[in-house]
Parts: structure tokens; sequence; C-alpha cells
């Protein structure tokens, strides 16, 4: 169980930093490091917008529950 809980741990890690750098900027930072500042009156329609906010709510909801399993198990000494 411990290394299902790392794997899900490191995999919604990885996910969740990608979904979080492809979020619209709202001014100088990262995003607009990336060309973010460039496309943003091309691209990013409410409803791409909408669900990689619940994408990325999702994810992180997987990576608590592996961080809060893996605390449990290791205080628990298993």
């Amino acid at each position: 169980m411990t290394i299902v809980l790392q794997i899900l741990l490191v995999v919604s890690s990885l996910l969740l930093i990608a979904l979080v750098l492809l979020h619209k900027g709202k001014g100088g930072g990262l995003s607009d490091m990336f060309g973010g500042g460039i496309s943003s009156n091309l691209g990013g329609s409410s409803v791409a917008e909408k669900n990689l906010d619940r994408i990325t709510v999702i994810v992180a909801v997987f990576w608590v529950a592996s961080i809060l399993g893996l605390g449990l198990i290791v205080s628990s000494g298993g």
C-alpha cells in the first residue's frame, strides 16, 4: 500500500506542477515568462479555464489524500 501511495504522490505532484503552470496568468509572473502574456488575447475560453480549474482541484485532492495516507502509515509504524 505504501508503494501505491508513493507512486500516486509522485504522479499527482508532477501533474499538479504542470496544471498550475498551464493556468492563465493574472499579471507578470511565470506565465508571462513562458509566453503566456503574448497569447493571452488568443486563447482560453471560459469553459477551458473552468475545466482546467476542476482538473487541478481533483489532482490536488489526490495529492493531499496520498500525503495523508502516507502520514497515517508512517505514524502507525507500518
